[in-house]
């Protein structure tokens, strides 16, 4: 599933959380994606149960986190929710200001939906490659949409 329509059909965007804890971030995003029938309630459960074994395995890049489990953990269909968030979280760790929540069905579609993030992400000009800045800037999902149309245009050969 295109990333831009999976968060408009999922209705899975949340703008300025306030919070410090990085399972109430996380639970932000899968519950989202719970209400559209996207994932199971055990989805969660599976995202938190790994980093707690695995350690921040899901930030991948400055400010940035991609919360998944497999798609046996509870995954009905490929869907992404984003949440930005009001001020950075501590992931064990790794601080976080933008997380996209990633719900791939099959290991296929999990690797499609992060190249898709990783492109909207892309950011040539910018030191590590990752501008996360200019999701930050969002205030509306319009913006957001905006966003991922001019990336997704930038990037297209």
């Amino acid at each position: 599933m295109e990333f831009k329509q999976s968060l408009i059909d999922n209705q899975s965007i949340l703008l300025g959380l306030e919070t410090n804890d990085w399972r109430e971030a996380i639970k932000a995003g899968t519950d989202m994606l719970e209400a559209s029938g996207a994932v199971e309630p055990s989805y969660y459960d599976a995202i938190i149960e790994s980093i707690e074994k695995m350690g921040p395995y899901i930030c991948i890049a400055p400010d940035f986190a991609m919360p998944h489990a497999r798609p046996e953990d509870g995954v009905n269909r490929t869907a992404f929710a984003l949440v930005t968030l009001a001020n950075p979280i501590d992931i064990e760790g790794e601080q976080v200001k933008v997380m996209i929540t990633l719900a791939g069905s099959s290991s296929d579609e999990h690797m499609e939906g992060l190249m898709q993030v990783t492109q909207v992400l892309d950011d040539e000009e910018s030191e590590t490659g990752v501008n996360v800045d200019k999701l930050l800037e969002c205030n509306t999902k319009e913006d957001i949409y905006a966003v991922i149309d001019l990336s997704l245009t930038d990037s297209a050969y």
